[in-house]
């Protein structure tokens, strides 16, 4: 079970994948025996000045050896102050939290021969590869860069992969849509994390094409846990807790079917 209490965690191992993505192994056997793919993580700074944690989307687990993997571009002060740790040092956190995609692998009743589209965009492509590793069915990746390629080789063991790159330096020129299209690339569900325009652009997909789409959405956040209502999405259904057509990301998401978020 996730645990609501915050604890101390040391660093195993730190590595810039770029100049601004950072990858971390931290030593948390609780986290790792228990997350689910889709999860996040609550970090605090150290800085007194920064009272909220940072949500971090969950990268990959080793349940074995006890070890949990995040994937952060430095982006403010707080990302900024975690790059700055390393081996030994201790990161204070929260989680796993979230609900994952779990349940939507059961509602979507995904089997050996279902075909499904693993798609992230940005830095939305870290939290895909847990799911990528643990998604038992007919694969292919689909990852959308605006500039520089990463992680992209560690994906090839559980998919065919494909990238699209807005100047066409490498795979298809355009978004990720241009390269499901261009490869042909057909599947009954998709899984998808990235930038708000993306995930708009791939409701619309699914919607055309018989497909349903389960996407992944991020925001800042204040609580966490559910309580706050500070990073609400705005949703086709009433919400039982605010009795309006909001969704708490961090409670009720940060996984939705994309029939339940109104993009417009």
């Amino acid at each position: 079970m996730p645990s609501m209490k915050k604890r101390s965690y040391v660093i195993e191992s730190k590595t810039f994948l770029t100049d601004e993505i950072v990858s971390m192994w931290i030593i948390a056997d609780d986290i790792a025996k228990c997350a689910v793919p889709g999860q996040f993580v609550s970090i605090y700074c150290d800085s007194k000045s920064e009272l909220l944690p940072r949500p971090i989307s969950i990268c990959d687990t080793d349940a074995d050896k006890g070890l949990l993997r995040i994937v952060f571009r430095i982006a403010g002060r707080g990302t900024k102050e975690f790059a700055a740790k390393d081996k030994g040092d201790k990161l204070d956190i929260i989680g796993p939290l979230g609900n994952g995609y779990l349940d939507a692998i059961v509602s979507s009743n995904i089997n050996a021969d279902s075909k499904a589209i693993i798609i992230g965009g940005g830095i939305g492509i870290p939290p895909m590869l847990k799911l990528a590793k643990e998604l038992k069915c007919n694969k292919s990746v689909v990852l959308g860069y605006r500039d520089f390629i990463y992680m992209n080789d560690e994906f090839a063991p559980y998919g065919d992969v494909f990238v699209s790159t807005e100047d066409g330096s490498v795979g298809t020129k355009g978004n990720v849509i241009d390269a499901i299209k261009n490869n042909g690339i057909e599947a009954d569900v998709l899984f998808a994390c990235g930038p708000i325009p993306m995930l708009r652009g791939l409701k619309q997909y699914a919607d055309e094409n018989g497909m349903t789409a389960w996407i992944s959405l991020e925001e800042k956040m204040a609580c966490g846990i559910g309580a706050c209502l500070a990073c609400v999405c705005n949703s086709t259904e009433i919400d039982s807790h605010s009795m309006v057509k909001n969704k708490r990301i961090c409670k009720d998401g940060p996984i939705f079917n994309a029939k339940e978020v109104d993009f417009s």
